[in-house]
């Protein structure tokens, strides 16, 4: 059964090394961007952009930025917005 508004669930493993899977789940069609973000705010990486379909979705995140560059310990915040609703939940990198 589908949800009645776009859900992010927890990334799973989370502590995570080297790597972890961030599922979510949207009621109909949506422009989607999944992105990742160190403490201070600054963006990291996309993981997602672009139109996802209704039904569960996941993507990896491999502990690297933007330009394939592996980030340093510490917390993390994960965003998904679809359409007009965003969500966000952290997640903790340790080596």
């Amino acid at each position: 059964m589908l949800p009645t508004t776009p859900v992010l669930r927890a990334n799973m493993p989370n502590s995570f090394n080297p790597s972890t899977t961030i599922r979510f789940e949207l009621p109909q069609l949506a422009d989607v961007l999944v992105d990742i973000y160190e403490l201070l705010g600054q963006k990291v990486r996309t993981l997602v952009a672009g139109q996802r379909s209704a039904g569960r979705h996941e993507a990896v995140w491999d502990g690297r930025d933007a330009s394939g560059i592996l980030v340093g310990n510490g917390v993390y915040f994960y965003r998904l917005q679809a359409g007009e609703l965003a969500q966000m939940r952290r997640m903790l990198l340790l080596k």
